[in-house]
């Protein structure tokens, strides 16, 4: 016999989440402001900052390197984040910030370790090096890709996001060994370029263009966070509207 929502007493859960129109809004202004900056960025890399001596013009790739993999920090923390959040307040919305971050995070993270060795070939002579941080990123990489698959193919939606949102908690602990790996062991990365103490710092010029670029990445994030977000609210407000036609 199937139960109705009046004879049940159920309702179709609310789902806590921005509206459309201010989802859109945002993504229309930050598109705006990332392909303005990207441009500035691309003048920054390849025209105002000088070449270095020693690697040459290969050496540019690094400001399309290390600021994405920095930002996929930023994406991975949002992920632990809102993971703990969805735990602790059970809110669908809570684990769908982390599910698209983690995703953005992939993509930078990807991005990174595609880059690092077309830089490392010429300068290190070899695609690749089973580096400390080099091989702690690839486990970085390895470990939300397996969040995604945890998140994807367990079946059972609620259970699925509480698994992949303590798998999110536990893996986010190879974030500050990735970062801290030039630090803790001997490693082909030099030492950090802007905190690094004396004799590690960028030339001026070099370290506008490094922080200006972490920022356009950044900024990126979010705009790719926003558009990623706009399509789960369709498809939640879709899922919830099936619910209230299974309980009518």
């Amino acid at each position: 016999m199937k139960n109705t929502a009046a004879q049940t007493g159920l309702r179709p859960p609310v789902i806590a989440m921005p509206s459309a129109a201010k989802l859109q809004r945002w993504s229309v202004i930050l598109g705006s402001v990332v392909a303005v900056l990207m441009i500035v960025n691309l003048y920054n890399v390849f025209v105002l900052v000088p070449t270095e001596k020693s690697m040459g013009i290969i050496q540019r790739i690094f400001y399309f390197h290390a600021p994405p993999l920095i930002t996929s920090f930023v994406a991975f923390t949002v992920t632990f984040v809102y993971s703990i959040l969805y735990l602790a307040k059970q809110r669908i919305w809570h684990d769908r910030i982390a599910n698209c971050a983690a995703e953005v995070g992939v993509l930078l993270t990807t991005t990174g370790l595609l880059t690092g060795p077309i830089w490392a070939r010429p300068v290190w002579n070899t695609w690749w090096s089973w580096d400390p941080r080099l091989t702690t990123t690839l486990v970085l990489w390895f470990i939300y890709i397996g969040y995604l698959m945890l998140r994807a193919y367990t079946g059972e939606e609620q259970r699925g996001a509480r698994f992949a949102a303590v798998f999110a908690i536990v893996g986010f602990v190879d974030v500050p060994i990735v970062y801290l790996a030039n630090r803790l062991w001997r490693t082909l990365h030099p030492q950090p370029v802007v905190f690094g103490g004396s004799g590690s710092g960028l030339e001026p010029t070099m370290r506008y263009a490094f922080i200006f670029s972490i920022v356009v990445f950044i900024l990126l994030f979010v705009f790719f966070m926003v558009m990623r977000l706009r399509v789960e609210r369709t498809r939640l407000e879709v899922d919830q509207l099936k619910r209230e036609i299974a309980f009518s």
